[in-house]
């Protein structure tokens, strides 16, 4: 040790370090010559271990795409933090479409967000980097304790897309799709869907309806959701069809927005008249999402279909038409399994026009027939609009309630009469005024010979 008096001047313990210095870079340049390169790095590898504290963590790397696909895992922990953010949370990011409901908050670049599952801790870290080409590059890096990673893997992550999946469907908006086929393009399958939120306020307690079709329905729509591992085993496509038939006005537009509000499926609205080949109705099919219901309404005037027997004999260009049996295959053949959770609804005002190649299970699985107005379908109606019940013990309530029954009047018509007066007692005459020149009305066309007197009498009603 040097004594104060001792100290070595500037000028020595400069010489000191540039000696030392030129004797590093020797050994250093005697290294390069004498040991190999792969050794040399194997050593550097082993001091800088030797020398670096061992960690007890890991950390598991969530990429946004699995190659060109999107990673499902990414996409769950994304809707999953956002229920996970705290006070601490520094940095947000915010956003909200024209068509959202509420705004969407999720967190910032290299902010850290933490979770606790079965008592252990576990970090994320949200990155977002730039490549060489630009491109944004976005992952999550989930840390945790090693002795955790088996619980992680096969337990928290499994719960993250569980979690993930329930958050959306209940904070799914229903979205209905019409496709628009685009005038300047002459090429199949170039249009695409175009969506706006489904607005339509129709559910199962609203329809006019039996309560016990309502039930049934209901029922069978939620068996067809939870036998995903049944189809499988079957060897069937995860569809489901259904045909709603009858007059116009009977509610069947209002029964599908209650599906798909009841399910939150999204609807799916085809239009067969502006398909012009069986190709381009397959392309439709794959451009559909699962977990929807796919409407092709007036199925029995929608497009004229060439008959099955008879067709690509006499006409050259047939190949390039739409036909039943591309029809067919479309909902129970080959290309109906592209694609699960399905459900396909034919809607007509006339069943009897229809194919019976159409009718039978498998194609059309459930017949609803969608009938006039009865006296259960107008008590909901007259709660819904006049806010009136049976148990009012309403002289002129019971009185429509008969009248209906003995009616052939449809839920639209009603409801247009009940429209008409905020007050219950005056929508309530003027509906019984409507049935009753309407039963005039029925009587009259039965029996055309009948007396003058009904047809006077239903102009006084009229009036």
């Amino acid at each position: 040790m040097f004594s104060l008096n001792e100290m070595p001047s500037t000028t020595a313990l400069f010489s000191a370090y540039a000696s030392f210095t030129a004797s590093m870079m020797l050994v250093r340049s005697m290294a390069d010559q004498l040991i190999p390169h792969p050794l040399r790095s194997y050593l550097t590898s082993a001091l800088h271990y030797l020398f670096t504290p061992l960690s007890s963590n890991l950390t598991i790397v969530i990429d946004e795409k699995c190659g060109m696909t999107s990673n499902q895992v990414y996409n769950a922990a994304e809707v999953y933090l956002r229920t996970k953010i705290s006070p601490s949370t520094q940095r947000l990011r915010v956003s909200k479409t024209q068509r959202q409901k509420n705004i969407t908050v999720t967190i910032h670049k290299d902010e850290e967000i933490n979770d606790k599952f079965d008592n252990f801790l576990l970090k994320w870290r949200f990155l977002c980097t730039e490549s060489e080409h630009r491109q944004e590059r976005r992952s999550f890096e989930l840390t945790f304790h090693k002795k955790f990673k088996e619980q992680v893997l096969e337990s928290y992550l499994p719960y993250v897309l569980l979690r993930a999946k329930e958050i959306k469907e209940s904070d799914k908006v229903v979205k209905i799709y019409n496709r628009a086929r685009p005038y300047y393009s002459d090429e199949e399958g170039q249009g695409d869907w175009g969506s706006i939120n489904l607005e339509h306020p129709s559910t199962f307690d609203t329809l006019a309806m039996d309560p016990d079709l309502k039930k049934t329905i209901k029922d069978d729509l939620d068996r067809f959701v939870r036998r995903r591992d049944f189809y499988k085993k079957v060897g069937k496509a995860w569809k489901r069809g259904y045909l709603l038939y009858g007059p116009p006005g009977t509610g069947k537009s209002s029964l599908i927005a209650a599906m798909a509000n009841y399910l939150k499926f999204d609807i799916y609205d085809l239009e067969l008249s502006s398909i012009y080949s069986d190709s381009e109705l397959r392309w439709i099919l794959l451009s559909t999402a699962n977990r929807s219901i796919l409407v092709i309404e007036d199925i029995d005037c929608s497009v004229e279909m060439q008959d099955r027997e008879n067709q690509n004999q006499h006409d050259p260009d047939s190949h390039t038409k739409l036909t039943l049996s591309s029809l067919l295959n479309f909902i129970d053949g080959l290309w109906s399994s592209c694609g699960d959770e399905r459900i396909i609804v034919f809607t007509t005002n006339h069943k009897e026009k229809l194919d019976p190649a159409l009718l039978r299970p498998g194609r059309m699985d459930v017949h609803i027939n969608m009938s006039y107005c009865s006296g259960n379908g107008f008590k909901i109606l007259a709660s819904n609009y006049l806010g009136i019940h049976d148990h009012c013990q309403n002289q002129l309530y019971e009185e429509v309630q008969g009248l209906i029954d003995s009616t052939e009047v449809t839920p639209a018509e009603v409801a247009e009469e009940l429209m008409k007066s905020d007050d219950a007692d005056v929508a309530l005459e003027g509906l019984a005024r409507f049935l009753k020149r309407k039963k005039i009305e029925e009587n009259t066309v039965k029996d055309k010979g009948g007396d003058q007197i009904e047809v006077q009498e239903a102009k006084r009603l009229k009036t």
